[in-house]
């Protein structure tokens, strides 16, 4: 899926591939061609436990999905989960913890630097086939990149007659006047244009689908399921590059049900499992070699754009200021 990315982080990458490799072995040791969710000691001792709290800050219909698929894998472990906005779930893991009542085993996030703050709460893991994900994208040996998202742009059919066919056509003066929607920077949006601004990409999809705005650029995977149920929207990923954005998934140290949290990340990060997400829901991949695409990318076409962490760490507090005052915005 990314196979075209360029190292830009070389000091990140060769201490975190030498992490990944280290632990590749091990997971090599138990032979993930024949296990690739984990021996059947793993397995076992999941199915005792047989269940896990999972804290996500990803759409809970969409996660609904994903844990269905794990069922259907491995229907002796039951899922509870709970769904918070990024900056509440990360509240709730500082303030559970502090208080010696985290109950999550398994944490996932779409902001690898909120997740980087509280690093010193999760267990060292890492899924059988470590070695098959991209250096680049691992940002601690802690976290895994369980969902990959990507960026595109979508437009309403029955609206817009003269689409745009890339980021800088959305310049264009022809859709001013309140055509783009956006989401606001702190939610990750950008500041190519002049937009209707929305808290999250959610309301923003289904105010594109409503009509009320008719273009919007959008995570991928928030549109296409809507498309692919019969909304009238087009989505395309633009060709100067898709901004992609990895997630970090761990393991708390106090997990109750550390057998079940890694089997239930084991199969997230599995082929099985990343295929499943690109397939049925339009993720991506941080897999070195893609199980499958979504519908729409030519990876003979599309370049990914995989941010620099370091640069994103260092610059993301004044570029949120810029963009706040671009747009006049406070929370």
């Amino acid at each position: 899926m990314i196979d075209k990315l360029t190292s830009r982080r070389a000091m990140m990458k060769g201490a975190l591939g030498l992490a990944a490799a280290a632990v590749a072995g091990r997971a090599g040791a138990q032979g993930p061609a024949k296990n690739p969710f984990g021996p059947p000691e793993l397995i076992e001792a999941a199915k005792q436990e047989g269940s896990l709290v999972y804290y996500t800050a990803n759409f809970a219909e969409v996660e609904r999905q994903v844990v269905a698929a794990f069922n259907k894998r491995f229907p002796f472990v039951k899922v509870e989960m709970v769904r918070a906005p990024g900056g509440q779930l990360i509240t709730r893991v500082k303030t559970e913890a502090a208080a010696g009542k985290l109950a999550a085993d398994v944490v996932d996030h779409s902001d690898r630097g909120l997740m980087l703050e509280i690093e010193n709460q999760f267990a060292d893991y890492a899924p059988p086939n470590a070695g098959d994900y991209i250096a680049d994208v691992l940002v601690s040996p802690k976290f895994w990149p369980r969902a990959t998202l990507g960026w595109s742009i979508a437009y309403n059919v029955e609206l817009v007659k003269n689409p745009p066919n890339s980021w800088m056509d959305l310049t264009k003066p022809e859709y001013g006047n309140g055509q783009i929607g956006q989401v606001i920077g702190p939610s990750g949006g950008t500041t190519w244009t002049r937009p209707v601004l929305f808290p999250s990409g959610a309301p923003l999809s289904d105010s594109l689908i409503r009509g009320e705005v008719s273009i919007a650029p959008l995570l991928y995977n928030i549109i296409w399921t809507k498309k692919r149920d019969g909304a009238p929207v087009e989505i395309f990923f633009p060709p100067e590059g898709v901004p992609i954005n990895p997630y970090a998934s761990g393991i708390p140290k106090t997990a109750a049900h550390p057998n079940a949290a890694k089997l239930f990340l084991n199969w997230n990060l599995s082929e099985e499992g990343q295929t499943f997400m690109i397939k049925e829901l339009g993720h991506l991949t941080s897999l070195k070699q893609a199980p499958a695409y979504p519908e729409g990318y030519d990876p003979k076409v599309v370049k990914v754009w995989v941010p620099n962490f370091e640069q994103y760490k260092k610059l993301h507090a004044a570029w949120m200021e810029d963009w706040n005052k671009i747009y006049g915005y406070r929370q």
